[in-house]
């Protein structure tokens, strides 16, 4: 494995995630509104796996599929918080730390918001990078990872389309969604999305990238304690419905409802 091409691929990768972040920091500015960062994770880290493949001398017969697949995981993401969050006022999350960082939020949201996220999207897209830098045949593993990144993006859309039916009908106001893929597990589109991950990382393990386990780490670690499950749960388990929701139900992993 070439390390002087990696290196120059990250720096690479990590000058475009910091140019897409700076531009959209800007529109941010503008609409006052920082939580449109939400919607730029997915095009982020395809950003920095394209600039760092780009980079490379040569590509291997992973980085064509690989990238493709980020690409249209990015491109769903995107589309789907857009579409979510339309006419909504900026996200009560980034209004809490425009609160606690005031004054001059607007410049301190440059590096506290953006930079932060396009610094952990170029550390989610290594096993993309490291895997397109290999010339080594496909094998089983590749196979694995992308049935594994397949299974994990249909079953979040899948998810993410259950949810909204359900917020989209008046009846089910203030009642929990416990239906669907929902009934088997309180986050099943954040548990499709770290299948996805891993199953990236097999496909670099294929490669001889397995020391990049951090990626898929991180994205799982992100996902429980930071901005997925611990915080959205936060303020739901207050209410009764969704206590007894959680008493029933799997928090990530899909398992059947205890009684």
């Amino acid at each position: 494995m070439d390390w002087a091409s990696l290196g120059m691929a990250a720096l690479w990768g990590l000058g475009a995630a910091l140019a897409l972040g700076t531009v959209t920091w800007a529109v941010s500015v503008a609409k006052r509104d920082v939580s449109i960062v939400d919607s730029l994770w997915g095009p982020l880290i395809w950003a920095a796996a394209a600039a760092g493949l780009a980079a490379l001398p040569a590509a291997g017969p992973r980085a064509g599929w690989l990238l493709a697949a980020v690409a249209l995981w990015a491109v769903r993401l995107s589309a789907h918080i857009m579409w979510r969050n339309r006419g909504e006022p900026e996200d009560r999350r980034y209004q809490a730390i425009r609160a606690r960082n005031e004054p001059r939020f607007w410049l301190k949201s440059l590096y506290l918001v953006f930079g932060l996220q396009a610094v952990l999207a170029c550390v989610v897209a290594a096993p993309v990078v490291v895997a397109g830098a290999s010339g080594r045949p496909l094998q089983w593993l590749d196979t694995a990872g992308l049935l594994l990144l397949a299974f994990g993006l249909v079953f979040e859309t899948v998810a993410d389309a259950q949810l909204a039916r359900f917020k989209g009908d008046p009846a089910n106001r203030g009642q929990v969604m416990d239906r669907g893929l929902w009934r088997y597990s309180r986050h099943p589109n954040y548990f499709g999305e770290c299948c996805i991950w891993w199953g990236v990382y097999l496909a670099a393990c294929a490669a001889g990238g397995w020391w990049t386990v951090f990626s898929p780490l991180l994205m799982t670690f992100l996902l429980l304690k930071v901005s997925g499950v611990t915080l959205l749960e936060k303020d739901l388990e207050q209410r009764p419905a969704y206590r007894d929701y959680i008493a029933r139900t799997s928090a990530f992993i899909p398992w059947i409802p205890r009684q």
